[in-house]
């Protein structure tokens, strides 16, 4: 009987084995599959806030830009605004950026502001311009005001968010998380309202 006990210990080792490494494998896909998929940035419950309440194109709610300067939604009365809330973080967040760049580029002459703002916390702000060098991100950079942060993100606190908003200041679409799917219907809600709003 005791000579049998070394295989049986062996089979229970290449079994156990097995199972650690089926588990690894396993979380290593749900951790890649949550890379595309919004990143939570807060804690706490979603309320139902959404759609959002109207915002007054001529509010004083606005961000401190990276420069030092303040902006407002007034600034960019006629234009058609799109905020991009992000982390440096945040894997989503980068994965978007290069469309959010082209799509400066080629609308920016037809009135089209990308305006990024950072909501990855203190820690994060230290970071932004070493990010935006390394991703050569052109359009603006700043941090918005916690009145802001409150009514984009109150019922749904995760990032990459992304709001189009109008010439006219009403909100056209929101997008929350990124994927190559979302850059698709970004893009077309961008071309039809800057096309539609000139």
């Amino acid at each position: 009987m005791s000579s049998f006990a070394p295989a049986r210990l062996r089979r229970l080792a290449v079994l156990i084995a097995l199972v650690v490494s089926f588990l690894s494998v396993i979380a290593c896909k749900s951790q890649n599959s949550s890379d595309t998929g919004p990143t939570p940035i807060l804690s706490g419950p979603a309320n139902t806030l959404y759609p959002m309440p109207p915002v007054n194109p001529d509010s004083e709610m606005g961000w401190a830009l990276a420069n030092g300067q303040r902006a407002k939604f007034a600034d960019y009365r006629g234009k058609v605004l799109v905020l991009d809330f992000y982390a440096t973080w945040c894997a989503p967040c980068r994965e978007g950026i290069p469309q959010l760049k082209t799509l400066q580029q080629m609308y920016g002459p037809k009135g089209l502001q990308i305006v990024g703002l950072n909501v990855g916390g203190p820690d994060d702000r230290i970071k932004v311009a070493d990010f935006a060098k390394e991703l050569g991100i052109q359009y603006p950079l700043g941090f918005p005001d916690k009145v802001l942060t409150e009514l984009f993100l109150s019922d749904n606190q995760t990032i990459p968010q992304t709001f189009v908003f109008g010439r006219d200041g009403e909100l056209v679409k929101r997008f929350i998380g990124y994927q190559e799917s979302t850059g698709v219907e970004l893009e077309k809600v961008i071309m039809n309202t800057v096309n539609s709003n000139q």
